[in-house]
């Protein structure tokens, strides 16, 4: 009995000093690879109801995580290559007449990195939510860093399923030659990224067989949820799924599933696309 009450006084010792476990990310940083649009909006959701239709532009976000342990990218946006009106030299032409992106060479997220003080060789981590053009497009760029990709994405990325291939979403310039041998770390779930529950990798599949979101935790307690293409706009909330996905029944599970702890946790979640949110938030901006 004597012994307990001694273990127990040691661990309220070590709990009354020991920082938060979520005490290490020092800010967030959203930016964005340019924007894509005008289009209507029901050509990505093609559930939408005719009178919820609208025209929109939408942002390509990207995020940085200023971490003690080390420097963490989101998401690396679209290809350096289809800067200044140069789309069709890397995406096929369908795409660029769509999406009609305005990405410029400073939108890319080295000169990105370069406006806040950091240098690309500086990153620790690149997360990719998922091996889409604009999302997986400069982790060449990123050739020291730790890549951390679900293990089902790179498959995703590499040989795609045969009905996945048709709207050309997957670029393979964009992941091959030297991307091949990269330091990948292939998740198979969630994944705690620094060991102190700040960075969670969360697996959200649906849109691609292996996507994946973020949870980010500030020492205040103050959670941010980075949804990416697990939700791109509001209207996914209200019902209203993507057009593009693996798998509907996976997609609105992890809508869902990033509901729950949005809820749970009394946190702000940040679509992948949403352009309402990004003209209300306005990137670029840090959160700290």
């Amino acid at each position: 009995m004597k012994r307990l009450g001694i273990v127990a006084a040691l661990l309220a010792i070590v709990f009354l000093v020991a920082p938060p476990a979520f005490a290490q990310v020092k800010g967030v940083y959203w930016t964005t690879s340019g924007k894509a649009g005008p289009f209507p909006l029901n050509g990505l959701v093609p559930s939408l109801p005719p009178e919820k239709n609208r025209e929109v532009t939408i942002p390509i976000n990207m995020w940085v995580i200023d971490h003690a342990k080390g420097l963490v990218v989101f998401d690396t946006g679209n290809n350096a290559a289809i800067s200044d009106g140069q789309c069709k030299t890397h995406w096929a032409a369908g795409n660029c007449d769509f999406l009609k992106p305005s990405q410029k060479r400073d939108d890319v997220i080295d000169r990105q990195l370069q406006k806040i003080g950091f240098r690309p060789d500086q990153v620790k981590a690149v997360i990719t939510s998922h091996s889409h053009l604009d999302h997986i497009g400069n982790i060449k760029l990123f050739p020291k860093a730790v890549h951390v990709i679900q293990k089902k994405e790179l498959y995703q990325a590499w040989w795609p399923e045969k009905f996945q291939r048709d709207g050309d979403v997957f670029v393979m310039k964009d992941f091959d030659g030297p991307a091949r041998d990269f330091n990948y770390l292939e998740l198979e779930g969630d994944y705690d990224l620094f060991g102190d529950n700040s960075i969670t990798v969360l697996s959200t599949p649906g849109h691609t067989l292996g996507h994946q979101s973020v949870r980010v935790r500030f020492p205040n307690g103050k959670t941010m949820i980075l949804a990416q293409d697990a939700i791109w706009f509001k209207e996914n909330l209200e019902g209203y799924p993507a057009g593009l996905n693996y798998s509907v029944k996976d997609y609105n599970a992890s809508i869902n599933r990033l509901k729950m702890i949005r809820d749970l946790e009394n946190g702000e979640l940040y679509f992948g696309h949403d352009a309402d949110q990004f003209n209300q938030g306005g990137a670029p901006k840090w959160f700290k």
